[in-house]
């Protein structure tokens, strides 16, 4: 049936709804995992790849890296994925950058070497 909310219990004279609890998988542990600084990392990444080229990339990829140290050393940490994904899009921020930069400087070389200029 579906919809049906639960069935009550009876407990001690007096109806009430059954608790219900989660059971914990092996390898699922509650605890406290240390912050990190992953999502700044990827949102400065992802301004390198839209604005701001390397002048956010370069602090964003040295952030995720650290974030990295801290979650690689504590399994199952929350923020281990946002970390990796911000370590992948400041290389590709530097990359892009990087191209664009040898990009213009052939055009730059192109034009004094025909005389276009």
């Amino acid at each position: 049936m579906q919809g049906a909310p639960p069935p009550q219990q009876q407990i001690g004279g007096v109806w009430a709804q059954p608790t219900y609890q989660i059971p914990l998988q092996q390898g699922m542990e509650m605890g406290y995992y240390p912050a990190t600084q992953a999502t700044v990392a990827l949102v400065l990444s992802i301004l390198g790849v839209t604005v701001c080229g390397i002048f956010t990339a370069i602090p964003g990829l040295i952030m995720a890296n650290t974030a990295l140290q801290i979650t690689n050393s504590m399994p199952n940490h929350p923020d281990a994925g946002i970390a990796k994904a911000a370590q992948i899009v400041g290389w590709i921020a530097i990359g892009i950058t990087i191209v664009g930069v040898l990009a213009y400087a052939g055009m730059f070389a192109l034009f004094f070497a025909v005389g276009e200029f």
